[in-house]
C-alpha cells in the first residue's frame, strides 16, 4: 500500500505524522485492498482542512474532507468518518459476496395440489 503525506502551509510535526500514519494503518483493518492512500493537509481562512484520498481495488475511491478550527480535531474526526466509511463499504462486500445464489436453493419435493 503506498501513503503519501503532503501539506500546505502547515508545518507537520513527528507527532501528527505518527498519529496519521497509525490511523491510515488501522485501515487495513477491514481486509479490503487498500492500493493508496493520499492524505492531504491545508490551512484556510478559518482553520485547517484534512482529506483522505482511499483508493480500493476493484471499488470507486473514498474521499473524505474534514474541516475544523483545530489541526488534530480534524484529523480525529476524518478518521472517525473513514473509518466508517470503511465498515460500511466492508459490510456491503461480505454481505453480497457471503449470500448464496438462486442456483444453489433447495427444491422441495412434494408436489404441488391445485384445486379448480
Amino acid at each position: 500500500m503506498n501513503t503519501q503525506i503532503r501539506t500546505k502551509d502547515v508545518t507537520l510535526t513527528d507527532h501528527t505524522k505518527a498519529h496519521v500514519d497509525l490511523a491510515i494503518d488501522n485501515f487495513t483493518k477491514f481486509g479490503l485492498e487498500l492500493t493508496t492512500v493520499n492524505t492531504i493537509i491545508e490551512k484556510e481562512k478559518k482553520g485547517v482542512k484534512v482529506e483522505f484520498d482511499i483508493h480500493i481495488a476493484h471499488h470507486a475511491p473514498v474521499v473524505i474532507s474534514q474541516h475544523d478550527d483545530s489541526l488534530d480535531a480534524a484529523i480525529d474526526l476524518a478518521i472517525d468518518r473513514a473509518n466508517k466509511a470503511l465498515r460500511r463499504l466492508h459490510d456491503k462486500v461480505v454481505t453480497h459476496r457471503g449470500s448464496e445464489s438462486i442456483k444453489h436453493l433447495e427444491i422441495e419435493d412434494e408436489p404441488v395440489k391445485v384445486t379448480v
